[in-house]
This record gives C-alpha cells, sequence and structure tokens, in this order.
C-alpha cells in the first residue's frame, strides 16, 4: 500500500487485498453489503440505472448519500448551515467471462472543498483461483486556495478509515451469505455500510437515462 503527495494535484492511495473467497461469493457481497454495522456514515443507496449489454456486461449507476463530518479546524471556518450531506455516484462493469468487477465512485457536491475519486477492480486471484484479489485506488484533490494542502490530508486519513469499514463491511456480508465460518481477509482490511433511509429533499433528481460513460 502506498500513499502520498503528487505535488498540486493532490493525494493518491492504492492497496492491493486478497479475499480468502472466490469472486461469485465477493460479488454477490459487494451487491448485498448495506446495511451493515461498521459504515454507519453512508446513509442511503438507490439504482439509477442498470443495463445487461449485449457482450453481457452489467452496468450499474447508484447514487450513495453519506455524512459529512468536517474537522473541527473547518467547522470553524465554513457556514454552519453548510450541507453535511455527501452525494456520491457509483459506476459499476460486471464481467462474467472475465470475473471481474470494476468500480469508480466520485463526489457530486462539496468538490470545490474536496473530490475524491476511487476506482476498484475485484477479481479472480490468479494464483489462487478460490481467492478474489481487490486492487483500490483513489485521488483525494482540493481547489480551495489556501487550504488545500491541510484538505487533501485530512480527505486522505478519512479516506483510510472509511476503506477499512468497507472491507470489514463487505466481510459482514460475506459471513451472511457463506454457510462456513466467515472468511479471512489478508494484508489490509476495512468496511463499508449504509442504512436505508429516505433521501434527504435537496438530493440530486436522480435520472434512469444511460450514463455518457462507465468507470
Amino acid at each position: 500500500m502506498s500513499a502520498g503527495p503528487t505535488d498540486d494535484m493532490g493525494r493518491y492511495f492504492y492497496s492491493e487485498v486478497h479475499i480468502k473467497s472466490p469472486w461469485d461469493q465477493v460479488l454477490a457481497a459487494f451487491w448485498q453489503r448495506y446495511p451493515n454495522p461498521y459504515s454507519t456514515h453512508v446513509l442511503t443507496e438507490d439504482v439509477l440505472y442498470r443495463e445487461v449489454t449485449p457482450s453481457n456486461h452489467l452496468l450499474s449507476r447508484k447514487l450513495l448519500t453519506k455524512t459529512n463530518r468536517l474537522p473541527g479546524w473547518a467547522e470553524r471556518i465554513f457556514p454552519a448551515h453548510m450541507a453535511r450531506a455527501v452525494y456520491v455516484l457509483e459506476d459499476s462493469i460486471v464481467d462474467l467471462e472475465a470475473n471481474t468487477l470494476i468500480t469508480k465512485t466520485w463526489n457530486l457536491n462539496h468538490d470545490t472543498l474536496m473530490t475524491v475519486v476511487e476506482r476498484c477492480m475485484f477479481e479472480q486471484d490468479c494464483s489462487r483461483p478460490t481467492w478474489t484479489k481487490l486492487s483500490r485506488e483513489a485521488w483525494i484533490s482540493s481547489s480551495l486556495y489556501g487550504l488545500a494542502r491541510p484538505i487533501q490530508e485530512f480527505g486522505l486519513a478519512r479516506f483510510k478509515s472509511n476503506q477499512a469499514k468497507a472491507m470489514r463491511g463487505l466481510e459482514y456480508a460475506l459471513s451472511r451469505i457463506q454457510t462456513e465460518a466467515p472468511p479471512h481477509l489478508h494484508d489490509d482490511q476495512g468496511a463499508s455500510s449504509e442504512k436505508h433511509k429516505p433521501l434527504p429533499t435537496q438530493a440530486p433528481p436522480t435520472s434512469t437515462q444511460k450514463p455518457n460513460q462507465f468507470v
């Protein structure tokens, strides 16, 4: 795993996790990972678009709503009425022939304060076919003049914490769909969960139109 500065381009994060479960079970757990007890900061999950292509790829777009607690120093700078909800789009492509799931997520609001783009690849482990390899990348940036660096450092630290929760949430979902003992995760571990609640009134409108691009 590595993370560090990239000059003025923000912060970069990379990790690999090897999950001791076959890819098809991990895929099933991915769709069933919400709600779970590890990521209460995830409030809603809504499917905006879904299609099976002629090449048998499953394309999906989801809207997630998450809480957005600012650090103490930022609470003193930004207005008290500033929205604390973050709206996140999640695009995904499932390739059943290649045994891959690729996801890309990014925040829709608060993008001037901070933008977080994450890309994940779930694939069958070549050396251990009954295991799944998860590669995760993230780019954290801010365009807020004078505060970009501390905001990026805060965003990187929060991302590390949230991706750890996300992995624990995935493990929780795996344990529910398996009849054997819960799977063991190796290397870096983490998890995410969300509770299904009504979307706030200020939530962006949903759409059934096909997005221009997927991951």
